[in-house]
């Protein structure tokens, strides 16, 4: 089918083949779990910055879609999910800020539908090549990006009123950040291709 010739090969496909001796369900799983562990790893390091300091959170979750392709970057992030509403202290600012199902109905919470969002979506652009190509990789993240700050600012408004300074608390003070994240992604990833490529394995 013409369709099916779209879908690439995600970096976790190419270094682990779905098609090798580990059974199917044990990759995914491995990699499922591993990718909530990452992002709880990224949502406790912080990295001075300017103007506010640094996660590498949304690094990681569209990272994550687009290593590991739409479905499991997908369920990492939904595995990240359930492991915060059911009280584990894996969010940012966790346990200090509060936890479970309070802590993502605050603030954070537009955000955190966002990162599931993107993921998917960035993972879904990994599947058609936009991970191999600087320019396109970091468009891809521009995007994934984006569809984290629409549900999280659209929150933000709602919950305290669109008479605040919305914008100023919930997106530019993190731009500087994430466009360094951007091009970093757009370093890396076509980078790992192109080794990939010299083994003969893209």
């Amino acid at each position: 089918m013409q369709g099916a010739q779209t879908v690439n090969a995600t970096l976790a496909e190419a270094l682990w083949p779905s098609s090798g001796r580990t059974m199917p369900a044990a990759r995914t799983v491995l990699l499922v779990v591993a990718g909530s562990l990452l992002l709880t790893l990224s949502a406790k390091i912080q990295i001075p910055f300017y103007p506010v300091p640094m996660t590498m959170q949304t690094f990681v979750v569209l990272g994550l879609g687009m290593a590991l392709g739409w479905r499991l970057g997908a369920a990492s992030v939904a595995l990240y999910l359930v492991q915060g509403a059911a009280g584990l202290p894996v969010f940012a600012g966790t346990p200090e800020k509060g936890i479970g199902l309070a802590y993502m109905m605050g603030p954070t919470g537009g955000y955190l539908l966002g990162f599931l969002l993107a993921a998917a979506l960035c993972g879904w652009l990994a599947e058609r090549g936009w991970d191999r190509k600087v320019l396109t990789t970091a468009l891809a993240m521009l995007i994934g990006n984006a569809v984290i700050y629409v549900p999280g600012v659209l929150y933000l408004g709602v919950l305290f009123g669109w008479d605040k300074p919305i914008l100023e608390w919930g997106m530019t003070p993190f731009l500087l950040g994430d466009l360094t994240k951007l091009a970093l992604a757009a370093a890396v990833l076509p980078a790992a291709w192109a080794v990939l490529k010299r083994f003969g394995r893209n």
